[in-house]
Order: C-alpha cells, then sequence, then structure tokens
C-alpha cells in the first residue's frame, strides 16, 4: 500500500507522524509539499533543507508528483486551499482522506454566506457520498462540517503530533520549579507564542497579577515575540511585576522544550481561532501541568479537566485566575496533572500511536470492514484516540459542559477550606 500526504510545506510538527508512516509502510509513504516555506516559518526553526528524504516538492517535479498522487492506494489531503493538486484523483473515485482544521474560526455565523457555502459545497459537500474521508485537527471541526452537510459518518479525530520525548519520570519531575536565590523552589509558570491577539498573552500576566496579590510565591517566564510585546512589557511594568516575571524574546522550539522540562504549569490562553495548538501536546509531553481554554481546538480531546489538566471557559478569568491558584497551592495536585499529562501524550496522543491507526482506518475503510469505534461522548473526558470516530461537538454544547466543570470545580474547593 503507498500512502501520499499531499500538504503545502512540512514542519516539526508533521514530521514525527510523517516518518512513522515511512517507518510502517517500508518506504512506500510520500510527502508532496506543493510551496516553499514561508519566511517566518523560517525564522522559528522550520528549515526547508533539512526535509526528510520521503518529500518531493509539486514545484519542483509536477508530472512526478501528479503522478503519484493518482496512482497511490491513498491520498492524505490538507494544508492547502488549492483544490487543483487533488481534484483529478477526487474526480477518479479513488479514496482521498482529508486533513483539515476548522472552517469557522471566527464564528459559525460565517456559514451564511453564499460564496462561501458554494465554495463549501466544490471542495466537500458533494463528496458526501463518495470514498472521501475527513481527519479532524480539531474538536470543533466535525461541527463546521456538519453545518455544510459533509462526511457524514465519516469525520474521525485527529491532530498534530510533535516529537515525543520519553523521560525518566523521577528526574523529569524532580527538576521542575522555579529555584530561588535561597535553594528554595516556587511554582514555575510558563506561556509561551506569538504575542498577537489571537493568544492573549494578557491573561497570563493578569493571572500572574492575581497571584502576587494573594502574596503566593511563583514566578512566570513569558516566551516568545511579537506585535504586542512592548504593549505587555508596559502592563507588566503597571502591575509591579517586574521581580515575578521574564520576558525572554522569541525562542527556539528545542529552547522552548527546554522551558518546558522545568516548568510545573503551563498557560495556554488563546481563543477560538487557536484551530489546534500544538504546545499543547509538547507542554503535556514535558509533564506541565495545562491550565488551557476550552475553544483551543486540540482541548477537548485531550484534556479531562482536573485529571491530566485543567480548563477554563472562554472568557472567564476569574476561573482561570482560580484553576492557577489551586495548582500553585497545592503542589502535590501538579505533580500528579503533570504526570497524567505526560501518560496522555507518551501511551495516546503521539505520532506512532496516530500513524498506526490511520494505517488501520484505511484498511478497513479501503478493505470493506469495519471502522474502529470508541465511545462517542468523549470530549473533554480525555477517552478520545486518534482516528477514532469523531464526536459531534458544537459549540454551544461545549461551553454547557464547561460552565458544570466549572461550577463542579469551585464547589470543591468550597468543601476543602
Amino acid at each position: 500500500m503507498k500512502v501520499v500526504f499531499v500538504s503545502n510545506y512540512i514542519n516539526h510538527h508533521q514530521i514525527p507522524f510523517c516518518n512513522e508512516m515511512h517507518r510502517l509502510l517500508k518506504g512506500e509513504f510520500v510527502f508532496i509539499q506543493t510551496q516553499a516555506m514561508e519566511a517566518e516559518r523560517v525564522k522559528m526553526g522550520w528549515h526547508e533543507e533539512m526535509r526528510p528524504a520521503y518529500v518531493k516538492c509539486w514545484y519542483e517535479e509536477p508530472e512526478r508528483c501528479r503522478e503519484l498522487v493518482l496512482q497511490c492506494g491513498t491520498a492524505l489531503f490538507g494544508g492547502t486551499d488549492d483544490e487543483s493538486y487533488i481534484q483529478e484523483r477526487l474526480r477518479s473515485g479513488k479514496p482521498v482522506i482529508r486533513i483539515s482544521e476548522r472552517l469557522y474560526r471566527d464564528g459559525q455565523w460565517k456559514a451564511i454566506s453564499p460564496r462561501g457555502l458554494r465554495k463549501k459545497y466544490m471542495d466537500h459537500t458533494r463528496y458526501r457520498n463518495s470514498r472521501v474521508y475527513l481527519l479532524c485537527s480539531g474538536a470543533y471541526v466535525p461541527s463546521d462540517f456538519h453545518i455544510v452537510r459533509a462526511y457524514p459518518g465519516k469525520m474521525y479525530c485527529f491532530g498534530y503530533f510533535p516529537e515525543t520525548r520519553r523521560y525518566d519520570a523521577e528526574t523529569l519531575f524532580g527538576e521542575k520549579g522555579w529555584e530561588q536565590p535561597e535553594g528554595i523552589k516556587t511554582p514555575y509558570l510558563l506561556w509561551a507564542g506569538r504575542m498577537i491577539g489571537l493568544k492573549h498573552p494578557k491573561l497570563a500576566l493578569e493571572t500572574a497579577a492575581y497571584l502576587k496579590e494573594r502574596k503566593i510565591p511563583f514566578h512566570l517566564d513569558m516566551a516568545g515575540d511579537g506585535e504586542m510585546r512592548r504593549e505587555m512589557e508596559e502592563l507588566c511594568r503597571r502591575l509591579g511585576l517586574g521581580e515575578q516575571v521574564r520576558f525572554l524574546g522569541f525562542q527556539s522550539p528545542e529552547q522552548i522544550r527546554s522551558l518546558m522540562e522545568k516548568a510545573d504549569i503551563f498557560l495556554f490562553t488563546s481563543n477560538r481561532k487557536e484551530g489546534w495548538g500544538a504546545v499543547a501536546n509538547e507542554a503535556m509531553n514535558s509533564g506541565c501541568a495545562l491550565v488551557a481554554d476550552h475553544m483551543i481546538g486540540a482541548v477537548p480531546y485531550l484534556i479531562c479537566d482536573g485529571s491530566n489538566g485543567f480548563i477554563y471557559e472562554d472568557g472567564n478569568r476569574k476561573e482561570l485566575f482560580e484553576k492557577v491558584r489551586r495548582l500553585t497551592e497545592d503542589r502535590k495536585l501538579c505533580r500528579t496533572v503533570g504526570q497524567q499529562a505526560y501518560r496522555t501524550i507518551t501511551e495516546n496522543w503521539n505520532a506512532e500511536n496516530a500513524a498506526a491507526r490511520l494505517l488501520e482506518l484505511i484498511e478497513s475503510l479501503t478493505g470493506g470492514g469495519e471502522a474502529p469505534s470508541v465511545p462517542r461522548d468523549g470530549c473533554f473526558r480525555g477517552t478520545l484516540s486518534p482516528c477514532c470516530p469523531a464526536p459531534l461537538l458544537t459549540e454551544r454544547a461545549a461551553r454547557r459542559l464547561v460552565k458544570k466543570q466549572g461550577a463542579d470545580f469551585r464547589n470543591a474547593v468550597k468543601t476543602a477550606e
């Protein structure tokens, strides 16, 4: 079986999965890159000259790439707005598995656009009864595609799978924390990303101010650069956080992982525009207790609230503050959550498992067998796996579930106090 993966370009979040596909298929795997990498991506450490041998570039050998797409057993297609690369295969009726993030990151109200609906029909809906399937890179993807009546009963959980590292647990967790000059360790919080609106770096600083006001010892590192950095540094000064907060500027992917390995808590404050958020995988793999906005695409698939991470309702600053406070005050709980997070990645949401389950799914879809199945209500419960049938999680249902979890959390805290 030959599998061809067509996307705009390969990056370090895709390479572990592609490496594993190449290994399992004994070389019968090709990644076709349709465009040169953007300068901003190269700056972030994704160098095109490091591309693996199984990568071919459409702009270098178009006829060979076209032949590979048309003749392979299964084509994976994702990460490009140009449908021309896959149209001929779709017309031929051969199996295609799309990989997609959300259609409506700005809001599902955009589905009313006649022009948008026409394009969605041409790209997706008209193939609803064909051998075309969807891997959903984010928990809200099925809801978006349900609106346009595409892929009924043919949507599966997926995501991004950056490198999974396996540590000696005692060493990893023994080295966590921010070491004060006197040798005492205090809770170490980390925020990492581009300092732009959708990432909400302000929420990390407001969380720090909340902890300081309550005289809770902590240290926060802000890693990343962007248009909001100067504004955030000024806010940090106004809040009087100079002793507790550092701005590290741009950090390479390797430097970010090193910071995560020391951090106790990772603050993931992006909004609904974060289609997946591979930083969640990396932080959990590094044993961090993740505190994340419920509208981030990866969160409903990866996190069981209070077990392997904490989820706060989008826009609910107080809930974010209180959940971080709970973790900073209860070091045992923080470590337990970090350990469960580590297991979630090393045992389930990793490239090796994703590749193996995808090949099982391909075999079942192309061989006429039954696709793998698990309980379909696993969002926010940590029970889903790559390539299992994707639950239809609407935004309204998600908010309702998170509100209930928030109420349960507050009641538990009151009881403990």
